[in-house]
Parts: structure tokens; sequence; C-alpha cells
């Protein structure tokens, strides 16, 4: 029987058909989509591990960190004892330091703001810079190994010419009484100022009197020996010391606190100054003829036991050389001039006399 006979119009089925066939291909395509959400959730959740909320939070954080990193590199480090130091003392801190023991020795880097040259309210302390140069290869070295060594370097076997390492150091200290270091001894020889002085140390031996004197003896060995003689100033005992007689930053010859050796006698030995009415020729030229100052077997600093001494200018047939030709011979007075005091027995005033009658024999 055909739907006209049933009384249905075929139209109606038709648009029915395609009604459902649409809705049926909505459903599809919103399941279909609901699956490749829900795959695609399962591959991030497999390869991260973690919520996307929690990824979004410790992404914040890392980036949080290397801001600040970055913000710290850049800030300015800040100087620890002198001006500008903070790009040396970034590295160069009590790491350096020697062993407890050597600290005399090798002072710490640090130690400098415990001297003169670490006063920080004075204008005129140096820089790290100001002493050992600018020394960019240095300071710029990126590598793993030791990197090369500062512009200008003080240690004991350094490369650095002593003449340019004194130049350091008389570009503040050229005046007073360094004003003639260039013309003195120690200069001419190549002797640097690093060489006696530690500038790091807040203890530095060279200006200690009573300490001064190892330094010296480094090279001094001669007057090491004669120091310990049996008679020689009081420099062992640290009643004195090198820089009570010698100024070694001066250009005289034998660096002395003054221009000649009398001059130098005379600060302590005043009463040996005069003048007198007579003259003894060799203590009015120089002290040294007679006295050897840093020490001798002989009394009074003598260069030779009396009367051998006076004999090298009173020889011949004078006075003197017949009053040893007496003692040889048996003679007992000549023989108690040798023993006891000399020529000093009767000429006891041997540095000048005052005496008013009479010829000029020291006498009185």
């Amino acid at each position: 029987m055909s739907a006209r006979n049933n009384g249905v119009n075929p139209g109606v089925h038709m648009k029915a058909a395609r009604k459902l066939l649409a809705a049926t291909a909505c459903v599809g395509v919103f399941l279909a989509t609901t699956a490749l959400a829900a795959d695609a959730a399962k591959s991030v959740s497999a390869n991260v591990g973690t919520p996307a909320p929690i990824q979004l939070a410790a992404a914040d954080e890392k980036q949080a960190v290397i801001h600040a990193a970055e913000a710290e590199a850049k800030a300015e480090k800040k100087d620890l004892i002198l001006k500008g130091d903070a790009k040396c003392t970034g590295c160069h801190d009590e790491a350096d330091d020697a062993a407890p023991g050597m600290l005399e020795l090798h002072p710490s880097v640090l130690s400098i703001g415990k001297t003169k040259h670490g006063t920080q309210a004075d204008g005129r302390t140096p820089t790290c810079t100001d002493c050992h140069g600018d020394s960019d290869d240095h300071m710029n070295y990126k590598g793993s190994g030791k990197p090369p060594k500062p512009s200008i370097l003080f240690t004991k076997n350094t490369p650095t010419p002593a003449e340019t390492r004194n130049e350091r150091c008389l570009s503040c200290h050229q005046g007073g009484k360094h004003i003639n270091w260039q013309s003195s001894t120690h200069a001419s020889r190549d002797v640097a100022c690093v060489s006696c002085h530690q500038v790091h140390s807040r203890r530095d031996k060279a200006r200690d009197r009573f300490a001064q004197t190892e330094i010296c003896y480094t090279c001094h060995k001669e007057q090491r020996a004669q120091m310990i003689r049996p008679t020689h100033h009081p420099v062992p005992e640290g009643e004195m010391g090198c820089t009570s007689c010698h100024d070694v930053h001066n250009d005289n010859p034998k660096g002395l606190i003054k221009s000649s050796t009398n001059d130098t006698c005379y600060t302590c030995h005043m009463e040996k100054r005069g003048p007198f009415v007579f003259e003894h020729q060799p203590v009015a030229e120089d002290c040294g003829i007679c006295h050897k100052p840093h020490g001798t077997t002989t009394p009074s600093l003598l260069v030779q036991r009396a009367p051998l001494l006076c004999q090298q200018c009173h020889g011949g047939n004078s006075h003197a050389q017949n009053m040893s030709s007496v003692s040889r011979s048996g003679n007992p007075d000549g023989q108690a001039f040798i023993n006891g005091r000399a020529c000093m027995n009767c000429h006891s005033n041997i540095h000048g006399s005052n005496a008013t009658t009479g010829n000029a024999n020291f006498r009185k």
C-alpha cells in the first residue's frame, strides 16, 4: 500500500529524516572535539608530570631568581678599605693570607687598613691601582688557569725593575727627607723601597728602631759581625738603632744623619766638639780615623790599641817611637807605658786641650 493510500504525505517523512541526520552530525562533532581535548591534556600531563597551574608558578619563580641574579651582578660592589678597592678585594681577601706563623713575612692583603696607607680620612691615601698599576689583563682574565700577574709587583723575585717600583713610592714620598733618594747609595745599587719596608704590615720593622737592625743585617753582614765584638755601640742592647746614626735615604757617601762623620758623632758626644785651644788634627778631620763605630776588640772603639794606634802618625824619631824602643830594651818605665794606658797615661785630653801653659800636648 502506498503512502498516499495510507493518507501520509511523503514530504513530511523526508523533512524529519533530514533533521535527524543534522542532529546526529552535531553530536558526532561534539564528541570528537571532546575526545581530542582529553587526549591533549593526557599528553601534557604525561610529558611534564605537573598540572598546568603549578608549571606556571615554577616558571615565574625561575624568572624571579634570574632577575635577582642579574640585579646583584649589576649592583656596584662596596669598597672594603681603600677607595675603589672593590674590583680587587672581590678576589683578594683573607683567603690569600699566609699561614699564621708567616704573616710577619707575608702580611695579609687587608691588613693595609691598619696602616697609614689605609687611612680613609686622608685624601692622600692611595688606591690599589696607584701602586700596582691598572693591571687590565689581570682583572679581565676569564680563563680557568692562573691569571696574568698585575702590572707592577713588589715581591722579592719580581720582574718589575726597582726603579719602577720606587717611582710608585716617590709619587707621594718625594719631598722631605726623601728628596735626595735618587742620588743615595741605596738607589744607585738598585735597592727598592720594599726591600726594607712592608707596606701592608701594620708593624713595619724598618720604622721600628729596635727591630730595624735585622733588616739592615740582611745586606750589611760585616757590620753585624762587628756589633757582637766586645766593644760596640749599644745597638744589640736595644738602646740605639741603625737610624740613630744613619739616614738611608740621604745622599752623603756614608748615609749618615748629618753631613759628616764628626757632626753625626757630636749629636751624642757633645763634649768632644770643641772648639779647643789646641786641636788634635785627626779628631777635627774624622772620628773614623781612630774609632771604628760598629765594634772592635779594643776599648773605646779604637781601631787599634795604643801606642800602636798613635804610632801610625807619631813615628820615626819622635817621642812616641823612642818610648816604644825603650820598652823593648827592658826599661821598667817603658814596660809600664806599653802595658798601661800607653800614650793616654799622660795625654789624657787626646781629643783637644784648652791648656794655657806649655805646648799642645793634650795633657789637660
